[in-house]
């Protein structure tokens, strides 16, 4: 079981669903589609490849960015055996980041332009597995920022508000503050923001990250510390009650999925001279568990919701509580969509419909 799930995470870091009736609103994409001009000034599309495609952005971030530059424009890898959905909605291909010269056969076959890198194993299965977490998320890291460099690419790497520790401020964590996480994939994280920066100023490398909260989605939850607030959804429509295991008062930052994806491409096709960093917080919003059952208490009038707090309470507690982003909404314009409100009435009528109506009896 072990073994399953740290192959299902080498694959990345999340699998959730964008909602079916979002539009996602993406001027700044068409802006920068006019800059891939080329061949007497036929329009073309940035060749992106996606690692780590299977977990929990990669698939949904194939679609954004397929809607916008074609089907065959981005290509979706893993190590793991797609389903005939993902075959048949577009190219997918095997890619283990740790094959240092496979990674660069793909790139040049297929005349990558943009790397997206998902690949990593999360705080669970890497506490459970430091080497390995050393090697997919520190070694797999150095392969992608070298070919990136080597065939000048610009590439993203997601972070996170696990790359910060017990000793950074938590109300509000400003961009730059101290860092001193206490999980490898903490560390491993404040190493790839360090070193893409090093690469950045160094070679020159177009190095892009984003330091995401809690990113929440109608996909059932995988009991990652913040999945409580995707947890509470299925349990409370469900059987109405729910155990949670933070206390009521813990507070963290979050994001809906179509604004997480949003603020990647508009980040991505954001003008180089824009950018006063390579690294910057995004979020949307910040709750505690006590404030979210109360907003879905609306919906659900008979909601019963306990207390016992486990482990996951002191990962929380060394977490921010208000992530400061007011940079990314100064230098390239990030605003979030949704907030609290539209977040549970989004979250309850897709859950409704999409497992608890279809659920077997």
């Amino acid at each position: 079981m072990l073994l399953r799930k740290a192959t299902a995470a080498l694959g990345g870091c999340l699998r959730q669903q964008l909602p079916r009736d979002v539009v996602v609103p993406l001027a700044t994409a068409h802006q920068h589609q006019r800059r891939w001009l080329s061949n007497g000034g036929r329009k073309t599309h940035p060749k992106i490849l996606i690692t780590g495609g299977l977990g929990q952005l990669g698939v949904e971030c194939a679609k954004l960015l397929r809607s916008q530059y074609g089907e065959e424009s981005v290509i979706l890898s893993d190590i793991i055996k797609p389903s005939s959905e993902i075959v048949n909605s577009g190219p997918y291909i095997f890619a283990d980041i740790l094959d240092f010269k496979g990674l660069q056969k793909i790139v040049v076959d297929h005349r990558v332009d943009w790397i997206i890198h998902f690949s990593a194993l999360l705080s669970a299965i890497g506490e459970q597995n430091v080497p390995l977490a050393v090697r997919v998320n520190i070694e797999g890291m150095h392969n992608v920022l070298e070919l990136a460099k080597q065939y000048k690419m610009r590439i993203f790497v997601p972070s996170t508000i696990g790359a910060f520790g017990p000793d950074s401020p938590r109300n509000p964590t400003p961009n730059v503050t101290i860092q001193r996480p206490r999980t490898i994939y903490g560390v491993s994280k404040v190493h790839a923001e360090l070193m893409g920066e090093y690469y950045h100023h160094k070679f020159g490398l177009d190095f892009r990250c984003l330091r995401f909260p809690g990113v929440i989605s109608s996909d059932p939850p995988g009991g990652g510390t913040t999945d409580y607030a995707v947890a509470v959804f299925f349990e409370g429509l469900k059987t109405g009650k729910y155990q949670c295991y933070l206390k009521p008062d813990t507070r963290l930052p979050m994001m809906y999925i179509e604004d997480c994806l949003r603020s990647l491409l508009e980040f991505m096709t954001a003008p180089e001279e824009k950018l006063q960093r390579r690294v910057y917080n995004v979020t949307a919003m910040s709750f505690t568990p006590e404030e979210l059952v109360e907003k879905l208490a609306k919906y659900i009038p008979e909601l019963h919701v306990s207390y016992r707090p486990d482990s996951r309470q002191l990962i929380a507690d060394s977490w921010p509580q208000i992530f400061d982003d007011s940079e990314a909404r100064r230098d390239w314009g990030w605003q979030h969509k949704y907030d609290l409100d539209k977040l549970v009435d989004l979250m309850v009528r897709d859950v409704t419909e999409n497992y608890i109506k279809k659920a077997p009896n």
